[in-house]
């Protein structure tokens, strides 16, 4: 690992020298939204200010210049990701949006009466129920891979599911209660021999590890920008040119228009076909610098030390009685529970402690429901975080568990 300070790393995040009931933050939430370093406020409050204007419409200037850093941030976001051409980068508001732009542009041009749509069991919400309301919509059967016994997808089950009726298969990269990666290359690769397309929810992956959607041959691939130190708000769908192009659009009006009749539009031209009214030209100047932010530090270097953070507290809470891990996590994200109490209850006397942690079923129901638990306490980490604040949660946590055995 390149010689990161990262300590000069955590001073560009204001919020994170704020106290919570007069004890320092430590905040371990990062799978729920990260933190935004100044350089990201900084750039956000300069369109703002110097050329806020709205964009593509406008002959003045600071429009021509609104619409030069928007499209510019299309540019840096499709070199981030490793997609061939920035028309196949879509601006959404996140990573559900983009889900629900497929779930409905797709299944209205390609779904028919009894084909099938595959997900794994442990999808976010919003990797599921687009798919749940879109196969009610379409008289089409959504199929679920199954989990083995360590919670790892079930390859040879998923094989099983895989037919001639299956249009499209849709997982997370890294799931955001186990925090484990799944083998997406080879369920892209299976996928494909079957003849079926495949969405990959990048929400959890995109912050913590490369990803390049051109060598993964993803046809579909989301994320969200405040999960990658970006402003609320914003999110990326990147699709496959040839798909996107026979795809319907999602909704009317604005950009998306090319000419318009009292009783016949002809739609844009991609990206804009699937981007309809004004788009947030403030948060895509916002994800872009946080991109460059990243790219500064090196994924690579990220990756590690998040790694390295995961390990260290994995080794500090197995030492805990009654510490249950869900799972098996690698990618910076630790659900647990401990013995008997409810992970909320643990939460709340964290929070007083000044640690932020997420308890409950984080947005995954089924899945918690699978597992027969009551919901997790669940700890995530990104760039700025310490094993100094991995120290201060396991006394909290530990002066918690005595109070509530």
């Amino acid at each position: 690992m390149t010689n990161i300070n990262f300590e000069d790393i955590r001073q560009q995040f204001p919020i994170l020298t704020r106290q919570v009931y007069n004890k320092q933050l430590v905040y371990f939430d990062n799978a729920a939204t990260t933190q935004k370093p100044q350089c990201v406020l900084d750039k956000t409050i300069e369109a703002y200010t110097q050329y806020n204007s709205n964009i593509h419409r406008g002959v003045h200037y600071l429009s021509q210049v609104a619409t030069m850093a928007h499209e510019q941030a299309r540019q840096d976001i499709a070199d981030f990701i490793g997609a061939k051409d920035k028309k196949d980068i879509i601006f959404t508001r996140g990573t559900t949006e983009a889900i629900n732009l497929v779930a409905f542009c797709f299944g209205e041009t390609f779904i028919d009466e009894g084909d099938e749509i595959i997900v794994s069991a442990v999808e976010h919400h919003s990797n599921l129920v687009p798919w749940q309301m879109m196969c009610e919509r379409k008289k089409a059967i959504l199929r679920i891979i199954p989990l083995k016994d360590d919670c790892q997808l079930d390859l040879q089950a998923f094989e099983n599911l895989l037919n001639e009726r299956t249009k499209l298969v849709a997982v997370a990269h890294v799931s955001n209660v186990l925090g484990m990666v799944n083998p997406i290359e080879t369920i892209i690769s299976m996928a494909h021999k079957a003849g079926a397309k495949v969405l990959i929810d990048g929400a959890q992956s995109v912050a913590h590890t490369r990803v390049d959607v051109s060598q993964l041959d993803a046809d579909f691939f989301a994320f969200s920008g405040h999960k990658i130190y970006g402003p609320t708000g914003i999110g990326i769908l990147y699709g496959k040119e040839n798909i996107l192009n026979a795809m319907i659009p999602y909704q009317g009006g604005g950009e998306m228009i090319q000419h318009v009749e009292y009783q016949h539009t002809t739609y844009n031209e991609l990206p804009y076909k699937f981007e309809a009214g004004t788009p947030d030209f403030i948060g895509s100047v916002g994800l872009s610098e946080a991109l460059k932010f990243v790219r500064s530090i090196g994924i690579e270097n990220i990756k590690q030390h998040e790694t390295d953070l995961l390990v260290y507290a994995l080794n500090q809470l197995n030492q805990i009685e009654g510490m249950k891990i869900i799972g098996q996590p690698t990618s910076g994200v630790i659900s647990f529970n401990v013995g008997k109490i409810h992970p909320y209850d643990i939460g709340v006397l964290l929070d007083k402690q000044g640690v932020a942690v997420r308890t409950g079923h984080h947005c995954a129901e089924p899945l918690i429901n699978l597992l027969g638990l009551p919901g997790t306490v669940r700890i995530s980490f990104a760039i700025y975080n310490t094993k100094e604040e991995i120290d201060i949660m396991i006394k909290a946590l530990k002066r918690a568990v005595a109070m509530l055995q």
